[in-house]
């Protein structure tokens, strides 16, 4: 960690940020006066920089492809883009230290569940800068939780499908939406990861976890306005838990219009886009696309739904598609994640190298996205397995 960095929070002291005094203000009625510098303030502050940090690394890749057109990379990421990421990082970085500084002798919310942030601007510019080859589900899960917790009285909770191969983002979008919407992230009271394998292994015992998985619902319903909860390989879900939890995103009706309920986000990340013949039905479909002509880009959700919805409904490998959930449409939105390709596994390889502050080149990226394997044979078209093990594979290039 720099000097600098660790000299961030008492230069914003110095310029005003209140501790213990900005709290007495408030306390003698200046409302006002310790908001401007209080907590609002700084969730400003983080907002206008997660907005600024995504400006800023787009617009140095227009500049470098501009002055450096050969070298431009597609999707329009410039070699020189990583000069907006590096500072983009730094001044997050800094304005973590600063909040975890503040927050821990101020209250840090505007009132109501603290452990809430809602933060949208951050939530938006991670799935733009971060996640890379997914224009669907960038789109689809940025709208899909903006816009329910939004609403003014929602009736239903909010379920997600995540269908894709492994390592194109599906975890990492989760980990996205957990980290803002609430101030602790996957570590929140209002925020809990269920893996099928690991908390639901055994079959002989489905009627105790349907027992503790109730109780950890409820629990999370009546202590938090909003909870979020995962669930990782949820193809692998015995099909009376995929039961039970269909009575948890059924509509709610009431007659008294003031009552509310509490806000729940189900996710559930499974690799549940298989054919009975093995191959991605996501995959094959993209793969036809682009054999058709069509650009990655272009390609919609509603060319992709009739093959995922087929291929959840006809698969043999999981209850998901015989289950209420599909059957009585209990799942808002079926959120395809595409296969990444030779380009996208090179950003993610960037990445990796910039989240551990390490030097690389451009032809170290190189390599390390050449270790990857692609498939098809014959077009060796897409990552087999995304961008996962990534980071393990650049501790070979590393001095």
């Amino acid at each position: 960690m720099s000097t600098l960095e660790l000299s961030l929070p008492f230069l914003l002291l110095l310029l005003g940020l209140p501790g213990h005094c900005g709290a007495e203000r408030r306390r003698e009625g200046a409302d006002e006066a310790g908001s401007a510098w209080g907590w609002p303030g700084l969730q400003r502050l983080r907002e206008r920089l997660s907005t600024a940090g995504a400006h800023s690394w787009r617009y140095w890749a227009l500049l470098s492809c501009q002055m450096w057109p050969d070298d431009c990379e597609e999707d329009g990421q410039a070699a020189a883009s990583r000069l907006g990421q590096t500072l983009t990082q730094w001044g997050q970085r800094s304005l973590d230290i600063l909040t975890t500084w503040y927050c821990s002798f101020q209250d840090c919310c505007n009132g109501g569940d603290c452990r809430i942030s809602n933060n949208f601007s951050a939530l938006e510019s991670d799935l733009s800068v971060r996640l890379h080859g997914q224009h669907l589900a960038r789109e689809l899960v940025f709208r899909a939780v903006k816009g329910y917790l939004e609403m003014p009285q929602p009736h239903k909770a909010l379920a997600l499908s995540f269908h894709g191969w492994s390592g194109t983002g599906k975890n990492f979008v989760a980990r996205m939406v957990a980290e803002n919407l609430y101030r602790d992230g996957l570590k929140s009271d209002c925020v809990k990861m269920f893996i099928a394998v690991f908390h639901f292994p055994h079959p002989k015992y489905v009627d105790l976890y349907k027992e503790q998985l109730v109780d950890q619902i409820q629990g999370m319903q009546q202590h938090c306005s909003q909870s979020l909860l995962i669930f990782d390989e949820a193809e692998k879900l015995h099909p009376e838990l995929l039961e039970l939890l269909g009575q948890h995103l059924e509509r709610q009706a009431t007659e008294d219009h003031r009552t509310k309920f509490a806000r729940s986000i189900f996710l559930f990340l499974s690799l549940l886009s298989f054919s009975n013949l093995g191959g991605s039905v996501i995959n094959e479909a993209v793969l036809k696309l682009l054999q058709a002509g069509w650009a990655r880009e272009d390609i919609t959700v509603e060319h992709l739904e009739p093959h995922l919805q087929a291929g959840i409904m006809e698969s043999t490998e999981s209850g998901l598609g015989h289950s209420r959930l599909v059957k009585e449409n209990l799942i808002d939105f079926f959120v395809p994640f595409l296969p990444l390709e030779y380009r996208h596994v090179r950003l993610c390889v960037r990445d990796a190298f910039l989240g551990q502050e390490l030097p690389y080149s451009e032809e170290v990226l190189d390599e390390v996205a050449k270790m990857m394997t692609y498939v098809p044979k014959e077009e060796q078209l897409f990552s087999s397995q995304g961008c996962k093990s990534i980071s393990q594979r650049i501790n070979y290039f590393l001095p």
